[in-house]
């Protein structure tokens, strides 16, 4: 499973990584590699099916192969010993007598139960259904990891907003501060910009905190120290255009989610003809190999050595069992129902989140084109804004304005990008195709 798919919707260009420590450059899919290779929540999920497949395994074993059994046992004794026969008057008398006793059996035993089928039949689903719920597990830690990602950008661009909003700040107090000490202008210009560059100060400031946390949540998804310190460098683009139907066709074949509530409605229906198949005979052979050897002081019988096998065959069939049987056949079939029911719930459930997201993902695209046009008209007025009061024609509160107005048309900007990524993000999720390329697709994670 080397090719990753969600470079063909999510990477729009190189994303780097540069840990300060060993100063390691990593793009997103090495980062998503890395998620998947130290994840605990994956390890978890693959070694689960590696156990469903062991149970699958075990239960061909208790059902389609014989038992057998080799026993070897060596007995001694040695008492006193007073015999009295019919024959004789007196008594017999021997002390210390030995015996000893030597056996060896080999038995084997195959019993078919009809129920056995079925049984195989529904480990094989529990083990699809493990199988499954790994692969559910490994794509959302891609989606969390891309997700994360992407926040990441999204903060280390709004600190460069702010940045440059602070540039503008700090450029208007030097122009007050120059004016107020050659006279041309009053303290309060000179204070009020002094106040506005500091709370810009503290907005960069505490953008620093968010930033940290981001970074934290990324290296907590790749399970690595929170300590650990890297550098992002990318911009986000959007270049995929996702239809609805496309998205839904593709759900109901690889949505996985969606495939294991269809399997769990299957193991409900076999373990209802599990039960229904314990009506049945069972059938049962057994076969034995026995080499026994008797040696005695006492008794008539001084040495008996036998030798040979035995076999033999039943049938069984329960006739009454306290009502039990039908009992647990009606909860199976009430669970069998429940399943049916989970299944629409599901259905239902996983197309309104698709529609849900999709028309997030629309309207981002539509506010993007705005936002885009307001963010352009923005940083013409600001230029214009910043000249003006450079040159004495503007007051501070019209410059004020502006700057104020370029720093919410680029975050607005920036957000708008980023909520059509986590759109994306989440209807390729929705779809199943957000790291498999099909529902088929060996999990792949089972070498490592």
């Amino acid at each position: 499973m080397k090719k990753l798919l969600l470079i063909i919707f999510f990477l729009s260009q190189w994303s780097l990584f540069s840990f300060a420590q060993e100063s390691e450059m990593l793009n997103l899919e090495k980062a998503i590699m890395i998620g998947l290779e130290k994840n605990y929540g994956v390890k978890i999920a693959v070694n689960n099916v590696l156990l469903a497949d062991y149970d699958k395994q075990i239960g061909f074993g208790t059902s389609f192969l014989p038992v057998v059994n080799a026993v070897y046992t060596q007995n001694y004794s040695k008492e006193d010993v007073e015999q009295l026969f019919a024959t004789s008057s007196s008594p017999n008398e021997i002390s210390g007598a030995k015996s000893d006793t030597e056996n060896f059996t080999v038995s084997a035993i195959y019993g078919f139960n009809p129920e056995a089928v079925v049984t195989l039949r529904r480990l094989g689903k529990l083990a699809e259904i493990s199988e499954l719920d790994a692969k559910v597990a490994v794509e959302n830690l891609v989606a969390a990891v891309s997700s994360s990602y992407y926040r990441l950008v999204l903060e280390l661009q709004r600190q460069k907003v702010l940045e440059k909003t602070l540039e503008f700040s700090k450029s208007r107090l030097e122009i007050a501060e120059a004016r107020y000490e050659l006279g041309g202008a009053g303290k309060r210009d000179f204070l009020t910009a002094q106040v506005d560059y500091n709370t810009d100060l503290s907005l960069s400031v505490n953008q620093e905190q968010i930033i940290q946390t981001a970074r934290i949540n990324l290296n907590e998804l790749l399970a690595l120290s929170p300590a650990d310190e890297f550098v992002v460098k990318d911009t986000i683009v959007i270049t995929e255009n996702l239809r609805l139907e496309d998205l839904l066709e593709n759900a109901y074949l690889n949505n996985k989610q969606f495939l294991v509530t269809q399997r769990q409605e299957n193991v409900a229906f076999l373990q209802l003809r599990e039960l229904q198949a314990q009506r049945l005979p069972s059938f049962n052979l057994n076969g034995a190999y026995a080499n026994n050897t008797l040696n005695s002081q006492a008794g008539f019988l001084l040495q008996n050595q036998r030798q040979g096998f035995n076999y033999g065959a039943n049938i069984t069939l329960n006739l009454f069992s306290g009502f039990t049987l039908n009992k647990r056949i009606q909860s199976a079939k009430v669970a069998r129902y429940n399943s049916e029911l989970a299944l629409d719930q599901y259905e239902i459930q996983m197309t309104s989140d698709i529609h849900r997201a999709y028309t997030a993902y629309e309207n981002s695209k539509k506010l993007l084109e705005i936002e885009r046009k307001n963010y352009e008209v923005a940083v013409e007025n600001t230029d214009i804004a910043l000249e003006r009061f450079r040159l004495g024609i503007a007051n501070y509160l019209e410059f004020r304005d502006a700057q104020v107005n370029l720093l919410t048309a680029e975050d607005r900007l920036i957000s708008s990008l980023f909520n059509i990524k986590e759109s994306e993000i989440e209807l390729l999720r929705l779809s199943g195709k957000i790291y498999f390329q099909n529902s088929e697709e060996r999990l792949g994670l089972l070498d490592r």
